[in-house]
């Protein structure tokens, strides 16, 4: 069995995602942050949920529609408590929910977004060639970010870098998708 040659990363946000939108307060264009708390509605046994946003200038709530005119057996329990509860690791798992903000046409601020990167595993792949190595990267929030700048911040060289050494050919960009970059790497780069 080879060496490990291939590592996986994760690029995760370090909080919910930030909104601009004009504000009925403000009256102008503001960012939204998430409060941490939800809107529950119910209409006999239709559910309406909304996760809360303020508007960071004046307060103004926004709300972001999770469940719609849902009947409320379809909503299982568990999940409905939290909304009641105000769960706030639900609100933030909510918040970096790239679907719910399209469902809602509401626009991510990526601009102010921070976000890390996670090791998920290292592994051997007996598809790379010896002296190479294999970088792949996840973006579950599909973050806009140019792949070069991805593999910088991950292996810790300025993305100039790493242009120049993808035009030497030591680094080949396999794949690239709004959810994964796939690099080969020679053993020879940082």
């Amino acid at each position: 069995m080879g060496y490990l040659n291939k590592t996986e990363y994760e690029i995760v946000p370090d909080g919910s995602f930030t909104v601009i939108r004009s504000c009925g307060g403000c009256h102008k264009k503001s960012r939204f942050g998430n409060t941490g708390k939800f809107r529950v509605n119910a209409n006999g046994n239709l559910l309406d949920v909304w996760l809360l946003y303020g508007c960071e200038e004046c307060g103004h709530t926004l709300k972001l529609t999770v469940y719609e005119r849902q009947k409320s057996y379809l909503i299982p329990g568990e999940e409905y408590s939290r909304f009641l509860e105000n769960d706030a690791a639900l609100a933030e798992e909510l918040g970096r929910s790239l679907p719910l903000f399209k469902k809602n046409k509401a626009e991510i601020d990526f601009g102010k977004l921070s976000y890390g990167y996670v090791k998920l595993r290292e592994v051997s792949d007996e598809n790379i060639g010896a002296g190479q190595r294999r970088i792949d990267i996840h973006n579950p929030c599909g973050l806009k970010l140019r792949p070069e700048k991805q593999l910088a911040e991950v292996i810790g060289i300025s993305a100039s870098r790493v242009k120049n050494l993808i035009e030497q050919e030591k680094i080949v960009l396999k794949e690239a998708s709004a959810r994964l970059v796939c690099f080969i790497i020679d053993d020879v780069c940082p």
